[in-house]
């Protein structure tokens, strides 16, 4: 089935509670409680859950998931809600009993989940990265500016502290004008072995076809795909750089307000078709933002002993560079920003400097430094919840996400062209080397 398609027959199932965007805004601020509908409850799905649920306005109504398991589990913690396995079937028959839908699912179902639910009207909190393709991400920004809707990318760490101060410190000119990012990790969310050949028994609390969604028809095996490693292969998941790049890439990102890039190049092992290269180091240019130099360069590496280039990376006092995290390279100095939970580090000829918060945040409004994920972890979520009833406004909105999640997507695509420089018309999205311009969307299964 081809997206459009697919559209078309999600807009048909919400017909019946279509409404004019302006009344959205009256709805949420008459609003004190939110009653949300959960598409993933097993694994992240159930953070999510949980995290979304601690709010003390919210109300768990419906529960989604195609492993009988992870339903049944999250069931008996919220007893009350009601039940099903296939996500269209819980919004047509509850369109008007939920307010809310979180998508919590393998990157393949984000963009057919949340745009069904988007077309109905309803706000929509959806993990990271945003969309499996690019023209998905810039189907949900469209659309979600259409109507108006509170919308929200699961990267919580994109509300915490540390992740805030680092950028009021780059916004305030701590380092000048940056001219390079240099940003890693040591995850390895790639598959460089052989396709599996035959196949497994379907488990009994596993609904196959409904797990494989609108990707291509596949045979189940045991350890992949449910709940194996789904995610470092190339019809369901993002790879490295769509599970740990964009956590890592947030932060840089909205500091030096940028857009998406001019070119991209991965220099990675030859595509198989199957699974996402085990190691990258995607190079990216930017056109400059007032927080940058006239072009930005970006150099992200991921996979073990990453990054392997150490230059602009030396640490003080020959301190080790931490397993993750970003590296801002201005003028003035260097920014580091461990990932995560760790406070950024200023860097000038060799020395570490101490930052005086109170110079940079004379009000507190960044609030409290919360050392303790499991605390800090709910802020992002509670303040989508806060946003539907018209009480506060999302950090990381669609808007924002499919900016950022296209960047990233962008480099995964280079992955299919190693060592090649690709040039992004980012007007209108589009490469200027045709061959690539086939990845950036992909046509949905009928199931």
């Amino acid at each position: 089935m081809k997206k459009r398609d697919f559209l078309k027959t999600s807009a048909a199932l919400a017909s019946t509670t279509l409404m004019p965007s302006s009344l959205l805004a009256s709805i949420a601020g008459s609003k004190t409680r939110l009653r949300t509908a959960h598409i993933g409850v097993g694994a992240m799905g159930a953070q999510d859950l949980q995290s979304i649920a601690s709010h003390n306005s919210v109300d768990v109504v419906a529960l989604c998931d195609v492993d009988s398991k992870s339903l049944e589990a999250a069931h008996l913690i919220y007893p009350d809600a009601k039940i099903f396995k296939d996500y269209r079937v819980m919004l047509k028959n509850m369109s008007s009993d939920f307010d809310a839908v979180i998508v919590s699912t393998p990157d393949h179902t984000h963009a057919p989940a949340s745009i069904m639910a988007m077309e109905m009207n309803k706000p929509v909190y959806c993990q990271k990265p945003l969309t499996h393709f690019v023209s998905e991400a810039r189907e949900m920004k469209k659309l979600a500016e259409q109507k108006n809707l509170v919308t929200q990318m699961g990267i919580q760490v994109h509300s915490f502290y540390d992740y805030k101060l680092a950028t009021v410190l780059i916004q305030s000119g701590i380092i000048g004008k940056v001219h390079t990012v240099r940003a890693w990790t040591d995850r390895n969310f790639g598959y460089d072995g052989p396709v599996p050949e035959g196949k497994d028994p379907i488990p009994d609390s596993l609904d196959w076809n409904l797990w494989l969604g609108t990707s291509p028809k596949r045979s189940y095996k045991e350890t992949f795909y449910h709940p194996g490693i789904w995610r470092k292969l190339v019809d369901y998941g993002c790879g490295t750089l769509g599970d740990m790049g964009i956590h890592i890439f947030d932060t840089p990102y909205n500091a030096l307000a940028l857009d998406v890039p001019l070119t991209i190049k991965n220099k990675c092992r030859k595509p198989n078709g199957y699974g996402y290269p085990e190691s990258n180091r995607v190079t990216y240019t930017f056109p400059g933002t007032k927080y940058t130099a006239d072009t930005l360069k970006w150099i992200w590496s991921d996979g073990p002993g990453s990054p392997l280039d150490k230059k602009y990376l030396e640490l003080p006092n020959e301190d080790k560079l931490p397993l993750q995290g970003a590296m801002f390279i201005g003028e003035k100095g260097r920014l580091l920003l461990p990932h995560f939970m760790e406070r950024p580090r200023h860097i000038v000829d060799g020395e570490y400097k101490e930052i005086d918060v109170k110079k940079y945040d004379p009000k507190n409004d960044l609030g409290e430094r919360l050392t303790d994920y499991g605390l800090a972890s709910p802020k992002h979520y509670h303040q989508f919840v806060d946003a539907c009833l018209g009480k506060d406004k999302v950090s990381a909105p669609f808007s924002y996400a499919s900016r950022l999640t296209e960047t990233i997507l962008l480099g995964v695509v280079a992955g299919r062209f190693p060592n090649k420089t690709l040039n992004w018309d980012g007007a209108n999205a589009r490469f200027k080397e045709d061959e690539a311009n086939q990845y950036l969307f992909g046509s949905y299964r009928n199931f």
